[in-house]
């Protein structure tokens, strides 16, 4: 590409710019951080407001959080404020869950998971007592890979082979070759208490028959800093960031999707939006997935390793079928995060990540944040989620036809199950679909988390922090290091703003 055609070239502002694809969380603490480093900041988002998969949907009176409700390592959102000169009780306010989770069994048994050691070990004892002694094993080595994996490893870019490799001691030592199942498997015998124990990968995309072992961290994250909500919803941390952003002169403009990636002379200088309008830059940083952005972004590029074919073979993670819904009533008995597990794991998973295979029963995750913050609904209203697990579209699924289908199915299941009498309560609802992943979030097959976070798709193997392929272009968010996730995406932006360079004084 030849010179750009840059209406910005007369801004007055004399500072380097940073334009940044996408308002998602990560894209919009890389902009928060890149803003605090002395950047003009450009966020670029194509849907109507920010937040990504972390947008919120009002309806009829209810507010609906789209994605991300479980909030973990809350000191990394306070870090990201110190960074950026203020505190974060300034904009947002965390509170903690307890318990974290409720999670039934197809049997009507329910584990309930909190960070209290003695609760833990008494619903451990109340499973079996038999692997007391697995779960204080469990927890001091889940305690280890956190301090190696996230505390040393998770802010840290893995562009370097060498660096890699002296990360393997660790890893063969740790377990990290093993996949977190297995790795649950050696502390409980219990077949109940080794899903309870592996589930959490779920959560970020990843099957736990495959992913790394070294998420078995997040069981001593949650345990030492909590899970926490924030008040008003995801959205509102969001908005927070955003804050950031706008207090340091940045500009977040919504409506606005790119078309390109303007590159000259193997050099990132600027995008180009749908409109055919141009905005130079001296560094881009794209917090859309790695494979829309090599594939589409940089599609008049040629690419040496995150080529077409490349894409191609990568292996995906799961999509989801969302179904949010407002009803006219209160369900007390309902916790805030409640798990509703099906009669299958490894099968039902097998079927989701393996098989591409829409199974027929499935395991649930049900949103009620009305059980601590009733401003979400009106008064005496409940506001829910419940997110199925779905093969990503290589499953071929037609959800035009199969989602009204689908969406009655889970009503049914709900009622069996934690809702009974829901159907003649709802007064307002609405679906996402794995379409609505590719088409309005610009993610590779649907995929809700990008690239599944297997063993070799992980680190070095993901797309990194620093594009392999354009100098000056900075990847953000779950589809690169560390991966998906609140703690993952707002840890990728502390990873690029260490590598974008000061910028020039003019």
């Amino acid at each position: 590409m030849t010179g750009l055609d840059s209406p910005m070239a007369a801004v007055e502002d004399p500072r380097s710019h940073a334009v940044v694809i996408g308002a998602g969380l990560g894209g919009l603490t890389t902009a928060a951080r890149l803003a605090a480093k002395g950047y003009r900041v450009t966020v670029l988002e194509a849907l109507d407001d920010i937040g990504g998969r972390a947008y919120v949907y009002r309806r009829d009176g209810f507010t609906f959080d789209a994605g991300p409700t479980i909030i973990t390592a809350p000191y990394i959102f306070e870090e990201l404020w110190q960074a950026c000169g203020g505190q974060l009780a300034d904009d947002v306010e965390l509170r903690p869950c307890d318990p974290f989770y409720k999670i039934r069994f197809d049997d009507g048994s329910v584990f309930e998971y909190s960070g209290d050691p003695e609760r833990m070990r008494a619903q451990v004892r109340a499973f079996s007592e038999a692997d007391l002694d697995g779960y204080d094993r469990f927890m001091r080595a889940s305690g280890e890979i956190f301090r190696v994996a996230f505390q040393e490893l998770g802010d840290k870019p893995f562009h370097s082979i060498g660096f890699t490799l002296k990360t393997m001691a660790d890893m063969v030592r740790l377990g990290g070759y093993r996949t977190v199942y297995d790795k649950v498997c050696e502390y409980f015998t219990d077949p109940r208490l080794r899903v309870v124990f592996s589930f959490h990968p779920l959560l970020i995309g990843g099957n736990p028959f495959t992913t790394t072992a070294y998420y078995c961290l997040i069981a001593h994250l949650e345990s030492k800093y909590g899970v926490h909500y924030a008040v008003g919803g995801t959205g509102a941390l969001v908005r927070g960031v955003a804050k950031l952003i706008e207090r340091r002169g940045g500009t977040i403009r919504c409506g606005a999707p790119v078309r390109s990636i303007l590159v000259e002379r193997g050099r990132a200088k600027g995008v180009e939006l749908q409109t055919g309008e141009r905005l130079a830059a001296d560094v881009v940083v794209s917090n859309v997935d790695p494979a829309t952005t090599y594939g589409k972004f940089l599609a008049h590029h040629p690419r040496k390793r995150w080529t077409d074919q490349k894409i191609a073979r990568g292996r995906y993670s799961m999509s989801l079928f969302v179904w949010y819904f407002g009803v006219n009533r209160r369900f007390e008995d309902v916790g805030h995060h409640t798990m509703l597990l099906g009669p299958r794991y490894k099968g039902l998973l097998d079927d989701i990540f393996r098989n591409y295979r829409q199974p027929e029963d499935f395991s649930l995750y049900l949103h009620r944040p009305t059980a601590v913050d009733p401003s979400l609904a009106p008064e005496g209203c409940d506001a829910f989620y419940v997110l199925s697990p779905v093969p990503n579209l290589a499953s071929g699924v037609d959800w035009e036809r199969f989602a009204d289908s689908y969406e009655a199915r889970l009503r049914e299941r709900l009622e069996e199950t934690a809702l009974p009498g829901l159907s003649a309560a709802i007064v307002t609802s609405f679906r996402l679909t794995p379409l609505d992943f590719r088409d309005r979030l610009q993610s590779h097959l649907g995929a809700a988390f990008a690239l599944e976070p297997k063993l070799l798709q992980s680190a070095w193997f993901r797309p990194h922090n620093r594009s392999e392929e354009v100098e000056g272009l900075y990847l953000a968010g779950a589809g690169t290091h560390p991966g998906a996730g609140l703690p993952g995406v707002v840890s990728s932006a502390k990873i690029v703003a260490d590598l974008v360079p000061a910028p020039a004084i003019r």
